[in-house]
């Protein structure tokens, strides 16, 4: 058996919880709309996740027509991000949602004048509760990367308290990609080094680099594939069990 934990894969948590509206319009067109910072709108000339994720879903699903919207922002954090809903995703009447937030309060210097950990956790929870009201869609949010920039000893117990409490607000249905024990896998398991898993370029040590962008990608994709399917079990099962008119 090969014992080397440099070639043992990281694969993501899978979701809690399928997704019913996205594997449903699988069955025809489908809608993705990703928000968040420049996590989610790109960096540095790197390709971005969405438009990565979007191949990955394409080929996994090829009978199926799937768009998707990039409205990421750079530098945005879940107050700013939440003012665009009504604009930016609810007007594109998705059937899936994927809120990449928490970073730039936990890593944006004070003169930049990030929202406060509260601020955004409220921003949040808004934002989950106008999107249960006013879409149809299931939601993935997504947490921080696990990076040297909130690794810090300024920063790293900031960080620890944004992932649990999106963590915590991930309920009644909403998933949450998480990323930051994805990418904390990649470095002590697959002992991935943080000068590959950053762009070089980035001098604050923050920004994912193409490598990294890609393994998140695929990593979404397969969390994705796995609540369709788990949404198609839970479907079939229900199917099974209900009593015949």
């Amino acid at each position: 058996m090969d014992s080397d934990p440099s070639r043992i894969p990281v694969e993501p948590i899978p979701f809690e919880y399928g997704l019913t509206r996205f594997a449903q319009s699988l069955r025809g067109r489908t809608k993705i709309v990703a928000i968040g910072s420049s996590s989610t709108a790109g960096h540095g000339g790197i390709q971005p996740y969405p438009e990565r994720l979007l191949s990955f879903l394409q080929a996994q699903y090829p009978n199926a027509e799937i768009a998707m919207v990039n409205r990421g922002i750079g530098g945005q954090e879940a107050p700013l991000e939440f003012q665009r809903f009504d604009t930016d995703v609810i007007a594109e009447k998705p059937d899936l949602v994927i809120w990449q937030v928490g970073t730039n309060s936990v890593w944006q210097r004070p003169d930049q004048n990030p929202p406060s950990l509260d601020e955004t956790t409220s921003a949040i929870r808004e934002g989950l509760l106008k999107l249960s009201q006013e879409t149809k869609a299931d939601v993935i949010l997504m947490d921080l990367q696990y990076v040297p920039a909130v690794l810090t000893p300024a920063k790293k117990e900031k960080a620890i308290a944004m992932v649990k409490a999106i963590s915590e607000l991930a309920r009644d249905g909403v998933n949450v990609f998480r990323r930051f024990a994805f990418m904390k896998g990649l470095s002590e398991v697959e002992q991935v080094s943080f000068d590959r898993m950053v762009d070089p370029a980035d001098e604050h040590r923050l920004h994912d680099s193409d490598w990294a962008t890609h393994r998140v990608a695929w990593a979404m994709k397969l969390a994705i594939v796995g609540g369709v399917d788990k949404a198609r079990s839970s479907a079939a099962a229900s199917s099974r069990t209900s009593p015949v008119s």
